[in-house]
């Protein structure tokens, strides 16, 4: 007798299409069995009118740190990969996570951005929000084409991460919309001799052309079809705001003739992002993006802003601080829920949340260990609500998806999306004997998000325990704030 069971809770895992009450056994990190009647173990979970699920899978966290992890926790989530931004360089990033220790299994991509900054600007800082958001004040990285010595450059930065084992290639590319095709298309190229996804902020979001969001799309189609990398589209809500119709008819045919393109989407109509983002400062923004100045809001004190002059000087002031993008009116307008419907339920398409770092009221980011979250941190609710929003939305409270499709978008295909350059994913996402042991076990009753944009840090509720590398993390809705159960998922090291 040793390890886990989990008895009696309806086993839900979109890999075999399991849906039926059953245990599953858990014995050094793994899934030793799944069934009924397993017999006795060590320790035993009474998960008897609960889900058992595979652990969900983000895509796309920038938390990446004990408070961010805490808080997706209560939303379920069991890994946490930055994968649209990246780090740089990667081997140390990893080296540091790994001395800290931290609570969700972790990971990233290469940083293109950082790449480039490096590269344009000399100025190798590693990869942070506040060396971001200081790198802005050098235009150069951000609007210039890259000479070929600076392509060189960056390819060079970016291939040195991927042997480091960076998961893929992130893409900021509407953080520098002055990079040239060329530049982009040796970029994917690398990717593909790699055999590594690229995870892409496209490059324009406006709903008028040019430079809209349809052409940023059709461009990151031609890089699908011309190079053959897997090209995976970051938040494609936020992406395509009002314009997601059309965006997803592109995007949809050019997947039905075999293009190696992805989806991700978070299930909020509001973004978040620093405040320095080279589409602020557009001078047809109000036109191009069909809201005013006061649709960006300030998290840290909910200021909104209101013209281009404030938001300019604030720019300069505090190009570091996170704010609040007010794009879609969820709440109040019938239409644009429809919008985020066809983001959200993207066929294939996998729930990833964007969530950000969360930062105190004198702006900087917390990674202290405080549980609860000190009362003055904030980010956006999808750091705390994401998974958790999706499922009791969209599956239990309309129906729209079943609870196995539901599963399947939160942790099967996020799996899946990197299970080919990506060997550690393979054993994740799924409940089966053999796969790694990250489990969520939830009341699907009263599953819900409680965080709110004015009560951000309020953990969800209803995920009433969940495992985490076979170590029990959450455990009847308490965490264990010693436990530091994540491992790194990391692609193979290149040996030199």
């Amino acid at each position: 007798m040793g390890g886990l069971m989990i008895s009696g809770g309806r086993v839900v895992d979109p890999a075999s299409g399991m849906d039926a009450i059953g245990d599953v056994a858990v014995l050094d990190g793994r899934i030793s069995a799944v069934g009924t009647g397993l017999g006795s173990a060590e320790r035993v979970i009474d998960a008897t009118g609960l889900v058992v699920a595979p652990g969900f899978i983000d895509l796309h966290a920038h938390g990446q740190s004990i408070p961010a992890d805490r808080m997706q926790a209560f939303d379920g989530v069991t890994t946490t990969l930055d994968l649209e931004a990246g780090v740089l360089p990667v081997a140390s990033w990893y080296r540091r996570q790994a001395d800290k220790g931290r609570v969700l299994n972790y990971g990233a991509a290469a940083n293109w951005a950082f790449a480039r900054i490096g590269a344009m600007t000399g100025s190798n800082t590693e990869s942070s929000l506040e060396a971001f958001g200081n790198a802005m004040r050098d235009r150069r990285w951000i609007d210039n084409v890259a000479s070929d010595t600076e392509v060189a450059g960056i390819l060079d930065r970016l291939e040195i991460g991927l042997n480091e084992g960076g998961i893929g290639i992130g893409i900021l590319n509407a953080y520098a919309p002055g990079a040239g095709v060329q530049e982009l298309t040796a970029v994917c190229q690398l990717a593909a001799r790699h055999d590594v996804a690229t995870f892409t902020h496209v490059a324009y979001m406006s709903r008028i052309d040019p430079e809209s969001a349809a052409e940023a799309y059709i461009r990151l189609i031609g890089y699908a079809g011309a190079t053959g990398a897997h090209m995976h589209i970051c938040h494609f809500n936020s992406s395509s705001k009002t314009d997601v119709e059309r965006c997803a008819v592109l995007v949809a045919r050019a997947q039905a003739q075999g293009l190696p393109i992805t989806v991700e989407a978070y299930p909020y109509g509001t973004g978040s992002t620093v405040l320095a983002a080279a589409f602020f400062s557009d001078p047809e923004f109000v036109e191009r993006n069909g809201t005013g100045y006061d649709s960006v809001q300030r998290v840290t004190d909910g200021r909104r802003f209101r013209d281009r002059k404030e938001l300019l000087a604030a720019q300069a002031e505090e190009p570091s601080t996170l704010v609040l993008w007010h794009i879609l009116d969820t709440e109040n307008n019938p239409h644009h829920r429809d919008l985020l419907d066809i983001s959200v339920l993207y066929p294939g398409g996998a729930i990833a949340s964007d969530a950000m770092p969360w930062t105190l009221s004198d702006g900087s980011v917390y990674t202290g260990d405080a549980w609860p979250l000190p009362d003055d941190a904030t980010s956006h609710p999808r750091s705390a609500g994401c998974f958790t929003r999706f499922i009791r939305e969209w599956v239990r409270e309309r129906r729209a998806v079943s609870l196995l499709e539901g599963i399947r978008k939160c942790a099967l295909i996020p799996a899946e999306i990197l299970s080919h350059s990506t060997p550690a994913m393979r054993a994740k996402g799924r409940l089966q004997v053999g796969a790694d042991a990250d489990i969520v076990v939830f009341d699907f009753d009263a599953l819900t998000d409680r965080a709110t944009f004015s009560a951000m840090n309020r953990p969800s509720e209803g995920v009433r325990h969940l495992v985490v590398s076979g170590e029990p993390l959450i455990t009847d809705g308490v965490l264990d704030v010693a436990a530091r159960p994540g491992r790194p998922v990391r692609r193979p090291v290149a040996q030199a």
